[in-house]
């Protein structure tokens, strides 16, 4: 280990502990950093970066800014590079160390800071005894590998949503965690904001009586890919394409298949219903008070499809109805309408994008939750300004205080698990097309092998969990 004094080790988490903090009827109590001195270098966390990409600079920058943290190696198997989201960008894992250098030294009287290391191999980072934190900002189909591996190694973890590829990776990954008494944080930023916060709230304490239809809706994919009879490319030099492909299957190089437009494949995502979905609809299952369940019937509506042929598989637009057992329904679509999430009840509605919260009527986003009501997680207690730029730095800082405290965060590894596996549960709908019953318990279909095969893909060899 480090000069730093190990993390408090985290408590055994039952599943009775957990259905108490993650449903909503306890108020977790987190230590703010300044209890630790957080400007002491003996105090502070160690934290290394996989993945460094369009995400994973963002939080990078997002650890950075806290002062009881390290940022000591950043691993890519990009080089550096543009043809990210954005084609300005210029990405990789040696710009990302030139970030981590220049913001410390900032910080210094000499103005020069050369510390962090900068890898290929991601495993590099894990092998270090003087790591505390794994920060997990890659492609999804590595998450599954990346979390069991980080886990192993004794590192706590901040993994970006969608937690998992699968939902039987989903579920080896929850075990890992568990096994080896980490703390996990869902990099789902939404559950970090007030509005939401106290939106579900209101839902959850019958502000809007029964609750009866949950509303989620998703924006299209935002990059058209090439189709059929696209052509292989030749691999850029400073990219290791083959690590980049890692536990998925063999497929010739082409640059919309990496960087950001990767989540426009099934062989490593879900389309914009695991991108936005994992956001959307891990509001519904909060507001729904399900967060460590799902549904109990997925049907599809209907999806549109690139040509047959393309190198994009997930769906252009979709939409597929879910029902819980407690009766209440769940309708995923497509629509321009950005990433929301709408509760209806039978005496009103609230509605929430990002920061904005509308109800009806309206005077119900004013109303008060009482002391003996059910109150949610806040991810920083004293939090008031409600802007979504807070969301995602409040939901790395609740991570870290977590970490320190030795509990667990507001979406640890199981209610990401969950909101994932809803995701994946409403794509395997679509491309069977046809209406599947599902055993939440069992996290299997009923009576439908078919549907069981797609819980799951082949992982390419030598990488398994």
């Amino acid at each position: 280990m480090s000069d730093s004094p190990p993390s408090p080790t985290p408590r055994r988490t039952t599943r009775r502990d957990l259905l108490k903090s993650a449903s909503v009827l306890a108020l977790p109590y987190f230590l703010p950093a300044s209890v630790f001195g957080a400007a002491a270098p003996s105090n502070r966390l160690a934290v290394g970066c996989i993945g460094t990409g369009n995400q994973g600079i963002q939080d990078l920058k997002d650890f950075l800014r806290n002062r009881d943290v390290q940022v000591v190696a950043v691993a890519d198997v990009n080089t550096g590079s543009h043809g990210y989201r954005d084609p300005k960008q210029f990405l990789g894992r040696e710009p990302a160390r030139k970030t981590v250098d220049d913001y410390y030294a900032k910080q210094k009287p000499s103005g020069s800071f050369k510390s962090c290391d900068a890898y290929n191999d991601f495993r590099k980072i894990l092998d270090r005894d003087d790591v505390d934190v794994a920060v997990v900002s890659t492609p999804d189909h590595w998450h599954g590998a990346m979390v069991v591996a980080a886990a192993k190694a004794g590192k706590h973890i901040f993994c970006q949503k969608p937690l998992s590829l699968t939902v039987r990776q989903g579920q080896k990954m929850v075990e890992a965690v568990r096994r080896h008494n980490r703390i996990l944080q869902t990099g789902s930023q939404y559950r970090s904001g007030p509005s939401v916060r106290h939106g579900c709230e209101l839902v959850l304490n019958g502000r809007i009586g029964q609750l009866k239809t949950i509303r989620t809706y998703l924006v299209r994919n935002n990059f058209a890919g090439p189709g059929p009879g696209w052509k292989p490319m030749p691999v850029p030099e400073g990219f290791d394409y083959a690590t980049w492909l890692g536990p998925a299957a063999e497929a010739p190089y082409h640059e919309d298949r990496c960087l950001y437009r990767f989540r426009f494949i099934y062989d490593y995502s879900g389309g914009q219903m695991t991108n936005f979905g994992a956001h959307a609809n891990d509001v519904a299952q909060w507001g729904n008070g399900t967060s460590l369940t799902g549904p109990v019937e997925f049907e599809p509506i209907a999806a549109e499809w690139p040509p047959k042929g393309s190198l994009f598989t997930t769906a252009l637009s979709s939409e597929f109805r879910a029902r819980y057992a407690n009766g209440v329904e769940l309708v995923c679509a497509t629509a321009n309408r950005g990433c929301t999430t709408r509760f209806e009840g039978a005496e009103g509605w609230v509605e929430i994008t990002g920061d904005h919260l509308r109800t009806h009527p309206e005077s119900l986003k004013d109303s008060k939750i009482g002391p003996n009501e059910i109150h949610l997680p806040r991810s920083i207690p004293s939090r008031t300004e409600n802007q979504y730029r807070n969301y995602r730095p409040d939901h790395v800082r609740n991570f870290l205080d977590a970490v320190r405290a030795g509990v667990d965060p507001i979406e640890p590894v199981e209610v990401g698990h969950r909101t994932a596996s809803l995701c994946h549960l409403g794509n395997i709908a679509l491309r069977l097309n046809r209406k599947l019953q599902w055993n939440p318990d069992r996290e299997q279909f009923v009576g439908d092998p078919e549907a069981d095969q797609m819980l799951d893909q082949p992982m390419r060899a030598p990488w398994q969990i």
